[in-house]
């Protein structure tokens, strides 16, 4: 048995083709456009390409993008005076502050900064106190468990009843897509396990998981015979392991791993994500439908 692969890519161009077409309906009937500020703050070279990526698809769906750049000089007090003028600004639906940032500002105190109803990335702690709610209160879900999610969905795999195993319990992906899968929802319903690099035996918890989502940043952590045969198999992993040289560009581009042994694995699972082109096209992905809810929300539109 050869898994099916899972492409972040392909999905993707679904997801966006359906956020373009509303876009344009809620532009042809309301005359706004979602608004989506991102603060970026010095000159890191990861956050300046996702930035870039960011702005890229956002001005492909035909959003309002406005982009924020600041060197990493910038004071706590600056950051926070900035991100209330976004907070204030009717046009705005996304409020974005791209991180890491500098050692002298408190990510912390910039996150529950910014407005809850704006807060696009889903991590305003209560943002997450809603996710954990559930149901009707869940405004934005974190982007990365969301397109792990909608991946599974619009595979077919059956969530209802499925045990789920989630190696990880970052707040970024790990918790979230526990408390997402396990909810009363579409797509959810199933009964999960959350392990980690603490687990005293994690390969008997991975064998028991019809859905395993591999989160923990360890390059080949989970082993084939740890794999369930026809279980779907989300891996989250990017690891740089080194370098290799492009076909294309002949320049020298890093070579990544996931945290699954996939080219074992792949013969075992019944689906399974590629590392790169899985999971990671699809973060984007969900925070532009985020932003697009923003808007829907404060029009009314269901």
């Amino acid at each position: 048995m050869t898994a099916k692969l899972l492409k972040g890519k392909e999905i993707r161009e679904e997801i966006l083709a359906e956020i373009k077409a509303e876009v344009d309906e809620i532009k042809e009937e309301h005359g706004v456009v979602p608004g989506l500020v991102t603060i970026l703050i010095g000159e890191d070279p990861a956050s300046v390409s996702y930035v870039t990526a960011k702005i890229k698809t956002a001005n492909s769906l035909g959003f309002k993008e406005v982009q924020v750049n600041k060197p990493d000089t910038i004071s706590e007090e600056e950051l926070l005076a900035l991100v209330d003028k976004y907070n204030k600004d009717d046009t705005v639906h996304g409020v974005l502050v791209q991180l890491p940032l500098p050692e002298h500002i408190d990510e912390k105190k910039v996150i529950t900064a910014i407005d809850p109803d704006k807060d696009v990335d889903g991590f305003h702690p209560i943002n997450m106190g809603r996710l954990v709610i559930g149901g009707s209160e869940v405004k934005f879900l974190p982007s990365t468990p969301a397109g792990i999610q909608e991946m599974i969905k619009r595979a077919g795999v059956k969530t209802e009843g499925a045990e789920a195993v989630v190696v990880g319990r970052s707040n970024i992906v790990g918790k979230p897509i526990a408390i997402m899968l396990m909810q009363k929802a579409d797509g959810a319903n199933a009964t999960v396990s959350v392990i980690h690099t603490r687990t005293r035996d994690m390969a008997f918890h991975c064998k028991r998981a019809d859905i395993l989502i591999v989160a923990a940043g360890v390059p080949g952590l989970v082993k084939p015979e740890w794999i369930k045969p026809g279980a779907c198999v989300i891996d989250v992993g990017v690891n740089r392991v080194g370098y290799k040289i492009s076909k294309k560009t002949g320049k020298k581009v890093a070579l990544l791993k996931g945290d699954v042994d996939f080219e074992a694995a792949q013969e075992i699972a019944g689906w399974i994500t590629p590392v790169p082109g899985g999971v990671g096209p699809m973060t984007i992905t969900m925070l532009m439908r985020n932003t697009l809810n923003s808007l829907k929300y404060k029009l009314g539109i269901s």
